[in-house]
């Protein structure tokens, strides 16, 4: 199966994972969208590498928990490169002070509700109406949408309840997503990363590595953004047949019961 001429949109995709499923899908012929809050001189050097391997690919500025903003990304990307095939919600963010939820503050859970569920429930949405009439027009073409979750969305940390309540929404939006567009072909999927090296988690690096030593992980070492993006690949790529709704786990074991 080709990927030459779809199209796919990173939502985060400048960073981290979501740097690691963009490089992933532009090598494997995909030409990328990536969007994010940064401005478009500090995702330069990101955007640089993505066309080396897609020329075609372009960044476009965005909150996606703003309306205003998902709009404007939507319209950019049928102005510029005409369809959409593959959506990744990827874009999501830690919270600006882990809290113990006896003393969570209600401010910091909205802005990280409204980021990591609400912005992609809504996106979600908006991208399914577009490939809705895409697959009725062209239906040969193997279009979904990926939800980048995590391991948090089953194990509870008392001091980030926000983030494991955002991925458990998030974990329920693919099964709901799933349900409604499988009528149209559209399939929908959750990648689901356990402790994987990133910005988001530089500030922990000294406590994982020590749990990592001392065999928290069936695998002995970090996950990385390449590992989730070449799951993405397979996702957006249509190699993983009748399997929508399914939920890639990608944590090295952690999650794995143990006796």
């Amino acid at each position: 199966m080709t990927n030459r001429g779809n199209v796919a949109l990173v939502t985060g995709g400048a960073s981290g994972i979501g740097l690691g499923i963009a490089l992933q899908l532009a090598q494997d012929g995909f030409t990328l969208v990536l969007s994010g809050r940064r401005t478009s001189e500090q995702t330069q050097p990101a955007l640089d590498s993505i066309r080396e391997h897609s020329p075609a690919s372009i960044y476009v500025q965005g909150d996606v928990s703003l309306p205003a903003d998902r709009r404007n990304l939507l319209h950019t990307i049928k102005g510029s490169l005409g369809r959409l095939d593959v959506l990744v919600n990827n874009a999501g963010i830690a919270p600006r002070t882990r809290a113990d939820i006896l003393d969570a503050h209600e401010d910091s859970f909205d802005e990280l509700i409204s980021t990591n569920l609400k912005g992609p429930f809504f996106l979600t949405q908006a991208v399914a109406a577009w490939m809705i009439r895409q697959q009725t027009a062209d239906p040969a073409t193997h279009r979904c949408i990926v939800n980048i979750g995590s391991v948090s969305a089953t194990v509870a940390s008392v001091n980030r309840g926000d983030y494991c309540i955002s991925k458990a929404g998030i974990a329920m939006a693919t099964k709901l997503w799933a349900v409604r567009l499988a009528e149209f072909g559209i399939a929908v999927y959750e990648v689901r990363p356990g402790i994987i090296e990133s910005a988001m988690t530089q500030g922990v690096k000294a406590k994982y590595d020590a749990l990592i030593e001392a065999g928290l992980l069936l695998e002995k070492r970090w996950g990385t953004p390449l590992d989730v993006g070449r799951a993405v690949a397979v996702l957006a790529s249509g190699q993983l047949t009748y399997a929508t709704g399914a939920v890639i786990v990608l944590d090295g074991g952690l999650t794995l019961p143990r006796l």
